[in-house]
């Protein structure tokens, strides 16, 4: 016997944010894989049975096909979402060894052994700021969540966006990286769930301007069954107007899943 996968021709996410990738992605694909792993992760979540929570979402285990279309892979620490008891009464959590990756985890998890699915939504934050800055969740001593925070806070984000963007809306920007803070709140209780997670990614990717390059966007949708399908249209994307021009960046006006069998 043997287990047969789709080919990824593209790779993980964290390739094509590596200091190497010798073709950056740009904002609107960023969104687009964003939006993608969100929807992949709700599927887990509501449309699984059981739900599952993956507790090991990160951008290497976000995998791109040939359209750059995201899929959500390896479950090897997944486990099955608490069910409701003889009662009726769901539990909150599941009480388990602390597993994932550093930078990825969920500190709540760490301190209380209480996996949630908060705590893919934690991961999936840090995730969303990869994407826009680009930055490794650790790294010489510096971990991503607060260096995000604290430029946010000055108001200034210039100074994190990658810089190999060609175009960066500082409007969007500056949601998304919101987004990604709001993921990554120590408050269990205070992060979106992924349902939310997905539609404010959603409503970003709808309100891009029209403009003069076009791209070839694919849209995910979760059918009753559980299958991610994709359809593609042509959506113009603007690199005019307002925009991150990072050479001279200023601070003004900016404050699928795979074949989802875990075992």
């Amino acid at each position: 016997q043997m287990l047969v996968y789709e080919f990824m021709p593209n790779g993980t996410l964290r390739d094509h944010l590596s200091a190497t990738c010798k073709r950056p992605l740009n904002f609107a694909q960023r969104l687009h894989i964003a939006l993608g792993a969100a929807k992949g992760i709700l599927y887990l979540h509501t449309e699984a049975d059981p739900p599952i929570f993956h507790r090991d979402v990160k951008a290497t285990n976000i995998l791109l096909d040939s359209k750059f279309v995201a899929k959500v892979a390896d479950f090897g620490l997944s486990r099955l979402a608490p069910v409701p008891d003889i009662e009726g009464k769901l539990p909150a959590h599941i009480s388990t060894v602390v597993k994932g990756t550093p930078g990825y985890l969920d500190p709540e998890y760490f301190l209380t052994h209480k996996l949630t699915e908060k705590s893919d939504v934690y991961s999936l934050g840090v995730v969303l700021l990869e994407l826009l800055t680009g930055m490794k969740p650790i790294q010489f001593g510096k971990n991503i969540v607060r260096e995000v925070n604290t430029a946010y806070r000055s108001g200034d984000i210039s100074g994190i966006i990658d810089s190999r963007m060609s175009w960066c809306p500082p409007e969007f920007a500056t949601r998304f990286l919101s987004l990604g803070l709001k993921c990554c709140q120590d408050d269990t209780d205070a992060r979106p769930y992924m349902a939310e997670i997905a539609r404010e990614l959603d409503a970003i990717r709808s309100a891009l301007p029209e403009g003069e390059d076009l791209m070839s966007v694919t849209s995910m949708e979760i059918s009753s069954s559980g299958t991610l399908t994709q359809s593609t249209s042509n959506s113009l994307i603007t690199t005019t107007g307002e925009h991150f021009d990072i050479s001279h960046a200023s601070s003004s006006g900016v404050p699928s899943r795979m074949a989802m069998n875990p075992r």
